[in-house]
């Protein structure tokens, strides 16, 4: 009796501390979240940013962060740009865009940079992105007077899947968020987009993640370019591994036979993400910041230096 009291005592121990271990483990998810969310606030922070909440889903709040220009009003109109970063529709972080942000606040235009739900935080599919990035790009537009934007100079960017998100902004009829007021439009006025995933077809890029043949049409951005899609700005080294130079120059042309305009920058020998300054360098950072700055000032947004 006494050696089966001592195995019972051992057994009642292992599964208490079995238990306490799984539920620490369950935790940790939600640290590393709050460890994210906190590292981007204080990076953003740091640069003098304005954070505020644009959605709200579930328990899930997704923020926007303002670049002011300096000396900025609220009785300003001025042009806004919001950034999408990238990271497959799994991952990434607001912070992408810091850069290109600062550049476009120095120049007298608001910068916005926008968090969306992602895979590996979520749990979510790329359907979810460009919900997200609808409603961004909605909210920035209904709330414009509190924030000194002109709505309509409203234009939207992103590299790769942020790309993508931007550019589904821009062309998808569909995919917008349940309970929005559908009266604010969703599409910008202008892209600025980097190594953009718009091709979700079977030749293109994601093709499996968004339901194959099944509903591809509806999320890929080069299959619903129409009359009123705003001209973008690409920018794709020609080593691209996920994006084909001969999908750029279809977008381009599909964008001409609607009467709007695709500017395509190539350039040589670049791979994926070149543009981020830490894998490009500053020289192309510059150079795809002064065609930018060139496309921009073309359209009004910008006054020529």
């Amino acid at each position: 009796m006494y050696h089966l009291l001592r195995l019972l005592t051992v057994i009642i121990l292992s599964c208490c501390l079995f238990s306490t271990t799984a539920v620490a483990q369950e935790k940790k998810p939600s640290a590393k979240k709050s460890s994210k969310a906190s590292s981007t606030d204080q990076a953003l922070a740091k640069l003098g940013t304005k954070k505020v909440l644009y959605k709200k889903v579930g328990d899930v709040s997704l923020h926007l962060w303002f670049f002011y220009p300096k000396g900025h009003q609220v009785s300003d109109k001025r042009p806004a740009i919001v950034f999408f970063f990238g990271g497959g529709w799994n991952g990434g972080t607001p912070t992408q865009f810091s850069g290109q942000s600062q550049y476009l606040s120095s120049r007298g235009m608001i910068s916005i940079v926008a968090d969306y739900r992602v895979k590996s935080r979520h749990k979510t599919s790329p359907f979810e992105c460009v919900k997200d990035g609808k409603s961004a790009v909605r909210w920035i537009r209904a709330h414009a007077s509190e924030h000194g934007i002109d709505p309509d100079r409203l234009a939207a960017g992103g590299g790769s899947a942020g790309g993508h998100v931007a550019a589904a902004t821009a062309t998808v009829p569909g995919l917008d968020e349940e309970g929005e007021d559908l009266s604010t439009s969703c599409r910008p006025n202008a892209l600025v987009l980097f190594n953009p995933v718009y091709d979700n077809g079977p030749q293109g890029y994601g093709f499996d993640r968004v339901g194959k043949e099944k509903r591809y049409r509806e999320i890929s951005p080069i299959d619903n370019i129409r009359q009123g899609t705003p001209p973008a700005i690409v920018f794709l080294g020609d080593m691209d591994s996920l994006i084909p130079v001969a999908t750029a120059q279809r977008y381009q042309k599909l964008m001409q036979n609607v009467g709007s305009e695709s500017v395509l920058h190539i350039y040589k020998g670049q791979p994926h993400g070149f543009f981020n300054i830490r894998k490009g360098g500053q020289q192309i950072f510059d150079q795809t910041m002064q065609q930018t700055d060139h496309f921009l000032t073309r359209l009004g947004y910008l006054k020529a230096p």
